[in-house]
Formats: C-alpha cells, structure tokens, sequence
C-alpha cells in the first residue's frame, strides 16, 4: 500500500491514537484490537495487533508498521500521512520496542522472523548504549582508534568541556593543541574515561 494523506485527524490527540482506532474494528470475519502500541520518532508506528477469527477462535497477535509524516503546518493543510505494512514484508524499519515484541505470538513467516530478530538485536544494541558511561565535562576521554577530522588531524586523546551553548551536549578538547572539536554519535565509539586525578570511572 502507498501514502494514505488526510487533512485531519478526525478528532483524534496524535498519530499514535488515530492509528490504534484504524486497527482496531469489529466485522464479521473477525475482530482486531492493538494490544500495545508507540510512536518512535515520530516517524515510525509500531504496534501489537490481535486478531481473532469468530468460526475457529484462532487468536493471532503481529506486529503492524507505519511509516509516518505529520506536519500540523503543512502549507498544502495535508497534515498528515503515513504508509502501513506487516511484520511479513520484513519492514526496514525495525526499532519496535521490546515491550510491543513480547506480545506477540509465533509466525511462521520467515520474513517476519528475520525481522523480529532484527528488532532484538537493536533493542539489546541501543540497551548497551544507555548503559555506556556519557562522558562528562572534566574527564579524559580516550578512543581505541583515532578519530580523523577535517582539519586533517587524527586524535584520540582529549578533555570534555562543557558547551556553553548547549547544556545537553559538550565538547571534546585536543590535549596537545588545544583545539574544540564536536564528535557527534560519540556513544557508538569505543572508548575509556578517566575522571580528574587519573582514575577511571
């Protein structure tokens, strides 16, 4: 299926709440109802869709994906779109929470495997990168492989400071020179910490 745009969104809060009321119907072939669902990114809907068959009472839960835009100042008033599949097609989208992941049952569906596989391995990916130490300003960071710049150094040594324009993010100081640099992602890196004094945290 393609693009779906609309004008509004009916009544509904947000994207989250106008989709679980898209997939969730009575009718006499069955009846759907999200379990659980989430909007991450605003850019990607997830969610855990049961679906029961009335004749046999099979119960089925999948995993639903949308694509999602939604632009509240669209100039053309199309303020909101978004793009649905299942799990079978094997979206590249594949950040689902774990949460949505466990209330699903088995499928037989080598597509939707892979990609349920794909979701753990991200959702354990981006578990690691929470627990990795945030450098912080006074420390040393040093990096396992040295980062090159466009100033046409590599470094691996430098002294966190504090980005006195953003209290979210900071700076990287290269020891010998002195020279600020930005290292965004920096949490994928590999590196270690010492904290002032020579102590690793």
């Amino acid at each position: 299926m393609g693009w779906l745009y609309m004008q509004s969104l009916k009544g509904y809060s947000g994207p989250r709440q106008y989709l679980d009321a898209q997939f969730s119907f009575s009718r006499p072939d069955g009846t759907s109802k999200v379990l659980r669902s989430a909007l991450v990114g605003m850019r990607v809907y997830y969610a855990a869709i049961e679906h029961i068959r009335p004749e046999t009472s099979e119960r089925i839960v999948f995993a639903a994906v949308c694509l999602i835009h939604y632009n509240p100042r669209d100039r053309e008033g199309y303020i909101f779109g978004y793009k649905d599949m299942d799990e079978t097609v094997g979206p590249n989208e594949a950040n689902c929470p774990e949460a949505i992941l466990n209330l699903l049952t088995p499928t037989k569906y080598a597509y939707a495997q892979a990609w349920r596989a794909r979701c753990r391995e991200n959702a354990a990916a981006r578990r690691a990168l929470s627990c990795k130490p945030t450098p912080r300003p006074g420390q040393t960071i040093v990096f396992d492989t040295a980062l090159s710049f466009s100033d046409g150094r590599s470094l691996d040594r430098f002294e966190v400071v504090a980005n006195p324009r953003s209290h979210r993010t900071v700076l990287f100081r290269a020891v010998d020179s002195g020279g600020l640099y930005r290292i965004s992602n920096v949490k994928r890196l590999t590196y270690s910490l010492i904290d002032p004094g020579g102590s690793h945290p």
